[in-house]
């Protein structure tokens, strides 16, 4: 009997693990030796668009849509619960299309009654289509993800991407949870997010090249038909710093309002990765593949304990920093080398301005929002 495709997903990704060419290794954090703070204060407490998170990690979407799949998601949301760590799930367009399989997600729900739980579905997806999704777990935002290329290997993918900015606006203008626009893991480019950022969408997640492949799962799936695509894409620093572009750019040439956040992931595996991808201006990171490996391998206990482990080691290199809350990190000085460097320099992204940043020496003199 042929597995379904939402399960092969999770096998190939757990069989091909993931690059770790991120480019956080790109990235230099420069040391406090002043730091003037303490460890009992720090605040890991952050806003994604007005959603209040306690903690900058999400548990980002990775699957449903079958009945073996159901158990992955119970587990990862008994994680999240006791962590204290928004969930998204997997595409639930399957579970629109068979109700059958509704529970596979419904159980995120179920498991963590009053935690932050994000619906999913692709850009294909209607507005009745979206409602739907939202309240199938009561969810409190909604992810539309941005799959092109992997649509593009699979042999029973779409062809026709026409009218998926128009549809992204329609639901972010009508419906009543806020939407999430994410990439992946093939990156976003400031062109791209300048469009969704116009469109009225307040929070991007740059799903960036170098954690789960699905060129590679694709063609895992199909035997290596099209592996010339496995390195299609940008790495997660460059996406980060390509949407954090686009989004200056917004705040600078419009009157908007509304609290535009980015969330970096793709390929962050550890608490240097994630304090790396907020100081570069993300408001929380996602991370999938590598919780998914910790749960599938050496059970929920265990995934429970990494979790923990890195809020106290996230607390640890913001003390060291001297940067008492997530606003704090992107103020904190870093610098950009190799790859990420030439791409930027290539793209005229100033990446001077990052390593030149005045948060080394605690200055009262710098005003930073904080989270009520």
């Amino acid at each position: 009997m042929r597995i379904p495709r939402k399960l092969e997903h999770v096998h190939h990704a757990l069989k091909l693990g993931q690059s770790g060419e991120q480019g956080f290794s790109d990235l230099k954090l420069i040391h406090n030796c002043l730091p003037e703070t303490s460890l009992g204060r720090i605040s890991l407490q952050t806003l994604i668009g007005e959603l209040k998170l306690s903690s900058p990690i999400i548990v980002n979407a990775m699957t449903g849509g079958a009945q073996e799949t159901e158990e992955i998601n119970r587990e990862l949301a008994i994680a999240a619960r006791e962590c204290g760590l928004a969930m998204a799930v997997g595409s639930q367009m399957s579970a629109i299309k068979n109700a059958e399989v509704s529970s596979s997600y419904q159980i995120v729900r179920k498991v963590n009654p009053r935690g932050i739980v994000f619906g999913n579905l692709g850009s294909e997806a209607t507005l009745e289509q979206a409602e739907r999704a939202v309240d199938m777990l009561q969810a409190d935002a909604l992810q539309i993800h941005l799959n092109v290329m992997q649509e593009l290997i699979m042999p029973e993918g779409d062809r026709d991407f026409t009218g998926m900015l128009e549809r992204i606006t329609t639901i972010v203008e009508r419906l009543h949870v806020p939407v999430i626009v994410k990439e992946v893991g093939f990156g976003m480019a400031r062109e791209s997010a300048a469009a969704l950022l116009e469109a009225g969408v307040s929070t991007i997640d740059v799903g960036g090249y170098g954690g789960t492949n699905f060129a590679a799962i694709e063609n895992a799936r199909r035997n290596v038909q099209m592996d010339w695509l496995n390195d299609w894409g940008c790495t997660t620093t460059i996406a980060l710093l390509e949407v954090i572009e686009a989004v200056k750019l917004m705040r600078a040439h419009t009157a908007t309002h509304k609290k535009l956040t980015v969330i970096g992931s793709g390929g962050v595996r550890g608490s240097l990765e994630a304090c790396k991808a907020l100081s570069l201006g993300a408001s929380a990171v996602g991370i999938a593949g590598a919780f998914l490996h910790i749960q599938r391998t050496e059970g929920t206990a265990a995934l429970i304990t990494r979790m923990d482990d890195m809020h106290q080691e996230l607390k640890l290199l913001m003390t060291a920093l001297g940067a008492g809350s997530i606003e704090d990190l992107w103020n904190v000085p870093l610098v950009i080398r190799g790859e990420t460097a030439e791409w930027c320099t290539a793209r005229g992204i100033d990446i001077k301005s990052y390593a030149s940043r005045t948060g080394l020496i605690n200055n009262p003199a710098i005003s930073h929002t904080k989270v009520k």
